[in-house]
Order: structure tokens, then sequence, then C-alpha cells
């Protein structure tokens, strides 16, 4: 569905800074923070739902247990949410703090939070259908990453963000496009949400910063540049 105002195709980049973010960076940390203090924006979204935002505020770490007890989906968000620990002690922080950050920083300043990401739920279900071969080729990939990622630094993931991305692309495409694409969608589809609300209210020139990961940036982008909004969920906006 495209997104019109008067016959007019909105291009929501006029109203959205976008911060990309490495989920394990401590310099992503401080960008999130610096940019959120200085623009000082109407709204501020994160790449999370309420289950994951609600995860971090208290804590929690899944076990390996408490998965299993909840099927194939809760076994893959254990194996996923333990790669990102490992990366998280790589690069010396805590996976997600920088989403943490956005949260706190936006909250000291009575600036309104919204999680625009899909519902994790959702995703790991779609996820658990992935082919075969797909399953197989990222499990050994990712035992070979966890063998030798310790020499990889995290601007070199920043500036070979985009190669990654379209390596992932060729070897995982289902899992590209559940991960990214389908995600894309969602996220930009919920932050001109947020833009139409905001023009709604009255306000002439609003500016939402969106807090994503480098790899969603492009694509996320793109949609919102190009007002071609077709796929949203129900907005979560926190206390």
């Amino acid at each position: 569905m495209e997104t019109e105002v008067s016959g007019v195709r909105i291009n929501y980049m006029r109203y959205v800074e976008l911060v990309g973010t490495m989920h394990v960076s401590p310099e992503s940390r401080e960008e999130v923070r610096r940019t959120i203090e200085e623009k000082r924006p109407d709204a501020v979204a994160l790449e999370l739902d309420e289950i994951r935002l609600r995860g971090m505020i208290e804590g929690r770490t899944p076990s390996l247990a408490d998965s299993l007890k909840m099927g194939r989906a809760g076994l893959l968000n254990y194996l996923l949410s333990a790669v990102e620990r490992w990366m998280g002690k790589e690069f010396g922080m805590t996976p997600g703090q920088e989403m943490l950050t956005a949260y706190a920083t936006a909250s000291k300043l009575g600036i309104p939070v919204y999680l625009i990401d899909q519902d994790i739920r959702i995703t790991l279900t779609r996820l658990l259908n992935a082919p075969v071969e797909e399953k197989i080729r990222i499990g050994a990939d990712v035992i070979s990453a966890l063998l030798g990622l310790g020499t990889y630094g995290g601007e070199a993931f920043e500036d070979d963000v985009n190669w990654l991305m379209k390596e992932f692309r060729e070897r995982y495409p289902y899992m590209h496009r559940v991960l990214i694409e389908e995600r894309n969608a969602v996220m930009a589809g919920n932050i001109a949400s947020i833009v139409r609300y905001l023009l709604m209210s009255g306000l002439k020139r609003p500016l939402v910063v969106a807090v994503v990961g480098m790899g969603h940036v492009r694509g996320v982008g793109h949609i919102l540049h190009s007002g071609n909004i077709y796929k949203t969920t129900a907005l979560f906006k926190t206390d």
C-alpha cells in the first residue's frame, strides 16, 4: 500500500534519522546517547519488541531448561542468545546495551519511546521453517565463527557490513528474508505510523530517531524514502 497525503506520496526520511548500531559495540552505545541528547527528537523508535525489552530491563537470560520447555523456538532463541553473549564478551559489551541506553536516555528527557520490531515469537517460528540445507550451513558457520571471530574488531564489521549482508543473503536466502527483509518492512511501517501520528498531532516538522542494527539501515531507509509502506504491526509505546 502506498501512503499518500493530498495525492503526494510521503518521503518519510524527511522526518527520520536512522542510527545504525552494532549490538555489541560500546561506540554504538555512545553514538545513540549522543544523538538523542543533541537532537531532542519528538519520538525514539527501537529495534525491539516488548518481550525483548522487558528481558533486557530485568536482566533475564534464557536458561537451557526453560528454553527447552518452549520447544524448538525456545531452543533456537537460547542458541541465538548464547552466540550474542559470546560476541559481547569479544567486544566488551553486553548485547543490546545500546538499545537500553536509548531507552534510558529518551525516558530521562521525557521523549516517547516506541518498540517497532516484529514480535520475536513470530520471527523464531518463521525461522524454524528454514530449509534443512540452510540450517546445516548456518550451524557449521556459527561453529567456525566461534572458533575464529576474535580476530575481527568492531570497525572491521562496521566497514564491511554491506559485504556481510550480501554474503548472508546469498548463503541463507530464506533466513535473510525472515531476519532482514520482513523485519525491514515491519519496522519501516511502524516508523511511518509514528511519523503520521506526529503530523496529525500538529507538528509540522517532527523528528523520529530510529535505532536499528546496521544491517537494517539501508533497507528501512529505502522503504521510508520511497513511501511504499505495506506492512505494519501493532505499535507498542513504553510507559
